[in-house]
C-alpha cells in the first residue's frame, strides 16, 4: 500500500519584522494657493511622512497630508496616532498590509487618516520583499498611463480660463473648476462658461464646491450652467441636500469629502449623486481600505479618480498603483498631487506627460525618498 506523505507545515508569517517607525513634518507649498468655497485654502500645508525599518534591512515610506477644515484629520494628530500603535506597529510582520492593519484597528478604531500613512509603508514593503511593483500585487497592471485633471483654484474667471488654456496645452482634457470662494452664485456661473470656452466642447469641465454651497446657490449656478456641458462636484454639506442639487439641476454629479466609507458611497449611490466618486487614500485609511472602496465602485457603477487629500510623491505614487490596477473604463482621473507642490520628497517620482501619468514600475512603491532632504526625524519609534 503506497503511503502519503503529509503536506508539510508552512510558518505564518514571512519572519520578517518592524524594528523602528520615523516620522517627519514636511511642509509643502502649493505652486498657487488654492482658494475654495466656504473659506477653505490650501497653500502651505504640512505633510507627514513615515518610514517603517524592517530586520531585513527593508524601509517602506508613508505619507499623509490633511488640508486644515477639509476633512475629520489634522497634521499633528499623526504622531500621536502612531505612538498609540506602538504596541502593535513594532515587532509585527510588515508582509501582507491588511493582517497588521486588522489588529491596528482592534488596538485603536477610528483615526483612519493616521493608519493611512502607516498602511501604504506596509504596501510598500510587502512589494519590495516580493520583488513587484504594487500594481502587480493589486490585481495587475490594466492601463500603462493614467488620465490627469487639473485643478483650477477660483480666482478671477478671466485667469481660471488662462489657467485651463495652458493645462490643456500640456496635454490635459480634464479641468475641475473650484467654486464658491467669492460668494456670488453668478461669478461661479461665470468661472465654469470662461473654462468652458478656453477649453472648447468635448473636455470634462466640473465645478467643485468642496461641500460649501448652499442649495440655492448651487441649483441658481447648476440651472445656469447647464447648457455648457458640465458636471458638478460636491457642492452641498450633506448627501441629501446634494441629492437635492442634481434632482433640481439633472446633471451628473462627482462626491467627494462626503463618500468615505462602505455606508457613505451605499446612501450617495441609492440618492443617485455618485456619477463619479473621489478614492483618497486618506478618507478611508490607506491603499487597502482604498482598494476595497474601488472594488464597491466596481459593483455599483461609478467612475473613479484615484488620489490623495494632498501631498506629494509617496501619496501619488500609491495612488497610481491602485489607479493602474483598475479598469481603464472606470478610472475618471488621477492627480499628480506632487505635481502642484514643493519640494518633491522623491527626485525619480512620476511626472505628467501630455496630460497623463504612469505609475512606477521598480518594487513597491517604486520610487527613492531623498532622506537627505527630509533632515533629522520628528519622531522616532523603536
Amino acid at each position: 500500500m503506497n503511503s502519503i506523505a503529509a503536506p508539510s507545515l508552512v510558518p505564518v508569517g514571512t519572519g520578517q519584522r518592524i524594528t523602528r517607525l520615523r516620522l517627519w513634518h514636511v511642509p509643502l507649498t502649493s505652486d498657487t494657493a488654492y482658494y475654495m468655497a466656504d473659506g477653505k485654502t490650501c497653500d502651505t500645508v504640512e505633510t507627514v511622512v513615515i518610514a517603517i525599518d524592517t530586520d531585513a534591512g527593508l524601509t517602506g515610506w508613508g505619507e499623509v497630508c490633511p488640508i486644515p477644515h477639509y476633512l475629520p484629520a489634522y497634521a499633528r494628530g499623526v504622531a500621536p496616532a502612531l505612538q498609540e500603535l506602538a504596541p502593535v506597529i513594532l515587532g509585527g510582520d510588515p508582509v501582507g498590509a491588511e493582517a497588521l492593519m486588522a489588529k491596528a484597528d482592534a488596538f485603536l478604531p477610528g483615526h483612519v487618516y493616521a493608519k493611512s500613512a502607516l498602511d501604504i509603508a506596509l504596501w510598500d514593503i510587502t512589494g519590495q520583499t516580493a520583488g513587484l511593483p504594487l500594481h502587480a500585487l493589486m490585481g495587475g497592471q490594466r492601463q500603462a498611463t493614467l488620465p490627469l485633471y487639473h485643478s483650477i483654484t477660483c480666482i478671477e474667471p478671466d485667469e481660471m480660463a488662462r489657467i485651463a488654456r495652458e493645462a490643456q496645452a500640456t496635454g490635459i482634457t480634464q479641468f475641475q473648476a473650484k467654486l464658491g470662494a467669492s460668494g456670488e452664485w453668478q461669478t461661479d456661473v461665470e468661472r465654469l462658461a470662461k473654462v468652458r470656452e478656453a477649453v472648447g466642447p468635448g473636455p470634462l469641465v466640473y465645478g467643485d464646491w468642496n461641500c460649501g454651497a448652499t442649495t440655492l446657490d448651487a441649483i441658481r449656478v447648476g440651472r445656469a450652467a447647464a447648457h455648457l456641458d458640465i458636471m458638478l462636484e460636491a457642492p452641498c454639506a450633506t448627501l441629501e441636500d446634494c441629492a437635492r442639487v442634481q434632482s433640481a439641476t439633472g446633471l451628473p454629479m462627482k462626491m467627494d469629502e462626503l463618500a468615505h466609507d462602505t455606508a457613505s458611497m451605499l446612501q450617495a449611490h441609492r440618492l443617485g449623486i455618485m456619477d463619479a466618486v473621489a478614492l483618497k487614500l486618506s478618507k478611508f485609511g490607506g491603499l487597502s481600505a482604498t482598494r476595497r472602496a474601488r472594488d464597491l465602485c466596481l459593483h455599483l457603477g461609478a467612475k473613479m479618480c484615484v488620489e490623495c487629500t494632498w501631498g506629494s510623491d509617496i501619496v501619488t505614487a500609491a495612488a497610481l498603483h491602485l489607479g493602474a490596477a483598475t479598469p481603464p473604463s472606470r478610472v475618471l482621473n488621477v492627480c499628480d498631487l506632487s505635481g502642484y507642490v514643493s519640494p518633491r520628497l522623491a527626485p525619480d517620482a512620476p511626472t505628467r506627460a501630455a496630460g497623463r501619468i504612469a505609475p512606477p514600475d521598480a518594487p513597491g512603491l517604486g520610487i527613492t525618498v531623498d532622506q537627505d532632504g527630509l533632515g533629522a526625524p520628528d519622531l522616532i519609534l523603536d
